[in-house]
C-alpha cells in the first residue's frame, strides 16, 4: 500500500505542476496569474474540491506525444462567502489553454453537476480556442458546451471571466452566459483576430482596439463587467454572487440592513433642475434611496442612456432599470434598449423584484434608429416587461413621453405598482411636439405666432404635463412626495413578497430577436 500511496502523490505533484517551468515564467511575466492561483483567490479559502485531476487527452493519432494531466483545465466546485459555487480555470501553461475532447468532457461533467444540484458555474477563460491537432472532435465538443449553456440558462446563474485570449468559437459559451467580465489590457474576445481581419477586409486593427476589454465594454455590448487587474475582477464575480441566487428556485440572500427602511431622503426634493430640458444624474437618485448608496452597474460603459444594476432595500436583493438624463435625454434607442431586456429577463429569470425609475422623452428619432430597427429591439425591452413576473414597481420621476412612458414598466403592461413625483409628466409627447401638431393652423393664422406658441405651451403643460390625469384613472397608484421614495419602495416590495403569477402554458414565447 505505502508504494501505491506514493505513486498516487507522486501523479497529483505532476497534475499540480502540469505547465512547463518556462510557460509558468512567461504566465508570470504577462502579469497573469496561475489557472490554480486565480481559482484559489477566488473560492473561500480550503473550499476548492477537484474533479478530474488525473484526466489526461487520448488523441494518441493526432501527434500529441506529450499527456499531462489535467489536460489544460482545473475543474470541480468550492465556496464563496459560504455559497456553494462551481468553477473551471482554463490552464494557458499546458497546451495553450486550448480545447481538446478531453478538456471539455471535463467541462461538461461540471455543467452536469452544476444543473443536477442547482448552483453557480463561474468559468475562468484564458486558452487558444479549439485544439487544432484534435480536429474535427474538438469542434463537437465544443458544441456540447453551448448545448449545456442553454440547457442551463435561467437555471443556475452562468459567469464567465475572460482573463486572456478567448477567440474563434471559444467566444460563444461566454457569449450565452449571463454576465461576462473582462480585465483592461490582458483580456480580449474576438471570432477572428487582426491579421484575418486584416487579409479579408484590408482594415489595419490592433488587438486591443478589436477585441479589448473597453471595446467590448463600450462599442459592443459584449463584457458586462471591466476592471483593472485579475484580483480586482474576481473580486467583482465574488461581489456579484452576493446578488444572485443559487439558482432559480431560490429567491437571491437577503443580509441585515444597518440602513432604516423609514429612512427620509430630502435630497430627492431638490435633485431636479428648474427646466424640464436640464438633465440631472438618475445614478444620484438611486444610490439615495438604495441601502447605504450601494449600487452595482450592468454595463456602465455601453447605452448609457439607461442604467441598469443590482442593490438592496431594507436588505432585499432588487434590480434596478433607471433612464439616465445626463446621456441624450434618457432616449430609448437600440442599444438601450437591448441592455435593459437583457438586464430584465436576467432578473426575472433569478426572482429579483424590479424597480424602474423613469424619465422617458421617447425613443430615438432619425433614419439610422429606423433602418436599424429600432421598431424590433425597441419591442424587446417591452417583451422582457410584459414577460416577467417577479415583482415590479415602477417610479416616474420626471418625463414619461408616449410609447416610451408604456415601454418602461407601466401599470398597463403588468406593473404591480405605479408611483409618480408632483413633478412627473405622462403625456403622448412633450408640450413643445404637440402644440406643433394640435395647433399648427391656429399657429399659421395667429398675428403673433411665437407668443400665441408660448401661451398654448403653458396651457398644454398646465392642463396634460402632470402626474394628475393619470391617477385620477388608476394608470399610477399615488402621487409621492420624492423624500419618501424609499419608503414606498420598500413596503411596496414588502406586500409584493408573496406575488404569484403565472405565464400561460406554451414551449416559449417568438421574441421579437
Amino acid at each position: 500500500m505505502t508504494a501505491k500511496i506514493e505513486d498516487l502523490r507522486e501523479r497529483k505533484e505532476a497534475a499540480y505542476n502540469a505547465g512547463s517551468p518556462r510557460s509558468v515564467e512567461r504566465q508570470h511575466e504577462k502579469g497573469k496569474m496561475l489557472a490554480r492561483e486565480r481559482i484559489d483567490y477566488f473560492l473561500d479559502p480550503g473550499s476548492f474540491q477537484e474533479l478530474d485531476l488525473l484526466a489526461r487527452h487520448r488523441a494518441h493519432a493526432a501527434g500529441l506525444e506529450e499527456r499531462p494531466y489535467t489536460d489544460g483545465v482545473i475543474t470541480g466546485w468550492g465556496t464563496v462567502e459560504g455559497r456553494k459555487v462551481f468553477v473551471f480555470s482554463q490552464d494557458f501553461t499546458v497546451f495553450g489553454g486550448a480545447l481538446g475532447e478531453v478538456f471539455a468532457e471535463k467541462i461538461h461533467k461540471l455543467m452536469d453537476l452544476a444543473l443536477k444540484v442547482g448552483a453557480p458555474v463561474v468559468g475562468l477563460n484564458d486558452g487558444a480556442g479549439a485544439r487544432i491537432q484534435e480536429g474535427v472532435v474538438s469542434l463537437a465538443s465544443y458544441g456540447g458546451i453551448f448545448y449545456r449553456n442553454v440547457l442551463s440558462s435561467g437555471v443556475v446563474p452562468q459567469i464567465s471571466v475572460i482573463l486572456g485570449p478567448c477567440a474563434g468559437g471559444a467566444v460563444y459559451s461566454p457569449a450565452m452566459t449571463d454576465f461576462i467580465f473582462m480585465v483592461r489590457e490582458t483580456s480580449h474576445m474576438f471570432i477572428t483576430g487582426p491579421d484575418v481581419v486584416k487579409t479579408v477586409t484590408g482594415e489595419d486593427v490592433t488587438l486591443e482596439q478589436l477585441g479589448g476589454a473597453m471595446s467590448h465594454a463600450s462599442k459592443s455590448g459584449v463584457a458586462t463587467f471591466v476592471s483593472t487587474d485579475e484580483k480586482a475582477c474576481l473580486d467583482d464575480v465574488r461581489y456579484l454572487l452576493s446578488f444572485l441566487p443559487q439558482n432559480n428556485l431560490e429567491d437571491p440572500p437577503a443580509v441585515e440592513s444597518s440602513d432604516d427602511p423609514n429612512r427620509l431622503c430630502p435630497m430627492l426634493r431638490d435633485i431636479l433642475p428648474p427646466s424640464p430640458n436640464q438633465p440631472y444624474d438618475m445614478k444620484k437618485v438611486i444610490r439615495e434611496v438604495c441601502d447605504d448608496g450601494e449600487y452595482f452597474e450592468y454595463f456602465p460603459f455601453w447605452a448609457k442612456s439607461i442604467t441598469c444594476g443590482f442593490s438592496r432595500l431594507d436588505g432585499q436583493v432588487v434590480g434596478i432599470v433607471g433612464n439616465q438624463p445626463q446621456e441624450f435625454a434618457g432616449v430609448l434607442d437600440i442599444e438601450s434598449s437591448e441592455k435593459a431586456a437583457r438586464f430584465v429577463r436576467t432578473c426575472d429569470a433569478f426572482n429579483i423584484p424590479l424597480i424602474t425609475f423613469v424619465d422617458v422623452p421617447g425613443f430615438l428619432p432619425g433614419v439610422n434608429q429606423e433602418h436599424d430597427g429600432i421598431i424590433r429591439h425597441g419591442a424587446k425591452l417591452l417583451y422582457a416587461y410584459c414577460e416577467s413576473t417577479v415583482p415590479r414597481i415602477q417610479m416616474i420621476t420626471r418625463k414619461a413621453y408616449g410609447g416610451a412612458y408604456v415601454v418602461m414598466n407601466s401599470k398597463s403592461i403588468g406593473a404591480d405598482l405605479a408611483y409618480a413625483w408632483p413633478t412627473a409628466e405622462l403625456a403622448v409627447m412633450g408640450p413643445q411636439g404637440a402644440v406643433e401638431i394640435v395647433y399648427r393652423r391656429e399657429l399659421q393664422q395667429a398675428a403673433d405666432p411665437v407668443a400665441r406658441r408660448a401661451e398654448l405651451v403653458n396651457d398644454y403643460t398646465e392642463k396634460y404635463a402632470n402626474p394628475y390625469n393619470a391617477a385620477e384613472r388608476g394608470y399610477i397608484d399615488d402621487v409621492i412626495d420624492p423624500a419618501e421614495t424609499r419608503i414606498k419602495l420598500i413596503a411596496g416590495l414588502k406586500m409584493l413578497q408573496t406575488k404569484r403569477a403565472e405565464l400561460p402554458r406554451r414551449k416559449h414565447g417568438n421574441m421579437p430577436l
